[in-house]
């Protein structure tokens, strides 16, 4: 593959920056893509066509770039267009559910799983599907979250006002004997050390990133993937694209990833259909 091509991340907005994150560590040599559809967000509460309409546009815009991949770092958009996208792109396409999925099997000791996502993740039963596939004695329980995007959108993640929401909303899974729990919003591990604290420390919390990002190395270098060599190869900086406020998401980018960015603002509204 050509070492001008790009791998795209596209998510409703800061949310993905977890899968980003997570890319960047065991691609570091990868020239990386991410944009944001921070001015659309959440996803979670609109329509199957909607969240159909704003992907595409996402996907649109990262296929004007000589892509390698593509990663939709977006529970919700991967419950509904993940499909129709591999169909239409000539490139690797992954999602984040069949990851987070397997990594919740392979941790869990009892078989009891907890999903919490947005409210279209949750409605799809997406995650369900896919834990039931790999392990049909599974107990899965789900729960809609939506009040836990715009916590982190809004740059209040660290706030007491996050942690009384989360400890309200969590709480029909408190009873249900959980031993792990599925966080199936890229959005939601950035609010991880609140929903610990409120679940406790028996129960193991699954973040699909790493496992997306495995999947994606085995996908377009399979054997480097298992030897990581990269030697020699540049560390190209990663570009960051959001449709909303680019300050505020610099801000977040540079604590979560740890590091200055650059962020650019672009509308992704238009009439693109696949």
């Amino acid at each position: 593959m050509h070492r001008d091509q790009v791998i795209a991340i596209i998510d409703s907005g800061v949310g993905g920056l977890t899968v980003a994150k997570e890319v960047l560590r065991q691609l570091p040599h990868e020239k990386i893509l991410y944009v944001g559809d921070n001015a659309r967000c959440p996803y979670g509460s609109k329509t199957p066509e909607e969240i159909r309409a704003c992907s595409f546009q996402m996907i649109d815009y990262v296929a004007r770039t000589p892509l390698k991949a593509l990663v939709i770092a977006c529970n919700t958009a991967t419950a509904v267009v993940l499909e129709e996208a591999q169909a239409y792109l000539p490139h690797p396409v992954i999602g984040v559910i069949e990851p987070g999925a397997r990594a919740a099997v392979r941790e869990s000791k009892t078989g009891r799983i907890g999903v919490i996502g947005t409210e279209t993740t949750i409605r799809t039963q997406a995650y369900e599907r896919a834990l039931l596939r790999i392990q049909p004695e599974l107990y899965v329980r789900g729960l809609a979250c939506p009040g836990f995007v715009p916590l982190v959108e809004n740059h209040l993640a660290q706030t007491e006002e996050a942690y009384r929401i989360v400890k309200e909303t969590l709480q029909p899974l408190l009873a249900e004997e959980l031993d792990t729990l599925i966080l199936g919003c890229t959005h939601y591990p950035l609010l991880a050390p609140l929903i610990q604290e409120v679940m406790g420390n028996k129960v193991r919390l699954i973040n699909s990133a790493e496992e997306t990002a495995r999947e994606l190395a085995e996908q377009i270098f399979p054997a480097r993937a298992k030897t990581g060599d990269q030697s020699g190869e540049r560390m190209p900086e990663p570009v960051f694209v959001t449709s909303g406020d680019a300050e505020m998401f610099r801000l977040i980018a540079e604590e979560w990833l740890d590091r200055p960015v650059t962020v650019e603002h672009h509308s992704l509204a238009g009439s693109f259909q696949p």
